[in-house]
């Protein structure tokens, strides 16, 4: 969720495709078979700069990095998960399941943040953790409530308690650690990031209560949440499988906006609609390729700078 956000960072990549080392535990991604590699990379950038173009009118700042050709890097698209930012110009940086991956922490995308003015006074990095087999993925495996000062995060093999614990010890959040799961060929497997079925704003939480199937773990939730008198607005797991929980608020001198994919709009009923609406700025973008090769939707390309 959005507290005193000054701008945000997305990576413009250079070679997007279906990245096979997260096909494990990603079931979102799917091959495209029928597209040959540089008409989904061009599909793809069309896509990002459509939805670069719709935060900027906004009234959003967007740094926007052009990533190279140093390193094949499939994902480089979602940077949330290897770095975030928080008060006090201090960034983290997180250790990442699949081994290409890694290769998107980099140095000059620190440099290019500087240079645009963003100070970054204090480094904590995780990323030591990936020798042990302990990963963490930054806002993908943790939806962080700001104002409250709590993480809730779904475990998986992408997100591992202990790691959590040690975050929320650095930053001083406050855990709520639970198990989420969706159907795939009619199988319960784990949700391998937080935020796909779960979108936390300021005054309201887009959720999938459905994909919690401990019922003490999902009341837990609902109870966190109603402490901080969200409005709880409940998606189906058809529409998690959407990615109407892979949203992001922002805000744009003070009014509240809702980014998220044509995809995820269109899975909403108008009553849902109704309910964002009270309280955000509804902002959508067609994003498809992105969304059926990487497995993640808007809210995985945008990294919120606090500066």
């Amino acid at each position: 969720m959005s507290k005193n956000i000054h701008s945000v960072l997305m990576v413009r990549p250079s070679s997007f495709r279906v990245n096979n080392e997260t096909l494990k535990n990603n079931f979102f991604q799917s091959e495209i078979n029928d597209i040959n590699s540089d008409s989904i990379l061009n599909q793809a950038l069309l896509e990002f700069d459509t939805l670069v173009e719709k935060i900027k009118v906004s009234g959003i700042k967007v740094l926007v990095f052009q990533d190279d050709l140093k390193h094949d890097t499939p994902d480089s698209i979602f940077p949330n998960n290897w770095i975030s930012f928080h008060q006090n110009k201090t960034i983290a940086l997180y250790p990442m399941f699949a081994n290409n991956r890694r290769l998107e922490r980099s140095e000059d995308v620190i440099v290019f943040l500087e240079k645009n003015n963003i100070e970054i006074n204090q480094v904590v990095d995780y990323s030591e953790a990936e020798h042990n087999d302990l990963f963490l993925e930054g806002t993908g495996s943790m939806v962080l409530d700001r104002i409250s000062n709590k993480a809730y995060c779904s475990l998986s093999e992408r997100t591992n308690e202990s790691l959590i614990d040690e975050f929320c010890n650095d930053f001083k959040f406050m855990p709520i650690i639970f198990n989420s799961f969706h159907t795939v060929d009619s199988k319960r497997q784990i949700i391998y990031h937080t935020n796909v079925m779960m979108c936390l704003a300021e005054k309201y939480v887009i959720i999938c209560l459905d994909s919690i199937d401990n019922v003490e773990e999902r009341e837990k939730v609902v109870q966190s949440l109603e402490d901080d008198n969200k409005e709880l607005i409940v998606i189906s797991e058809n529409q998690l499988s959407s990615f109407a929980g892979n949203m992001i608020e922002l805000k744009a001198d003070n009014d509240s906006i809702i980014i998220m994919s044509q995809t995820a709009y269109d899975s909403l009923d108008l009553i849902q609609i109704k309910k964002i609406s009270r309280h955000s700025k509804i902002i959508s973008s067609s994003v498809d390729t992105i969304e059926k090769c990487g497995g993640g939707s808007v809210r995985c390309m945008i990294a919120e700078v606090f500066n």
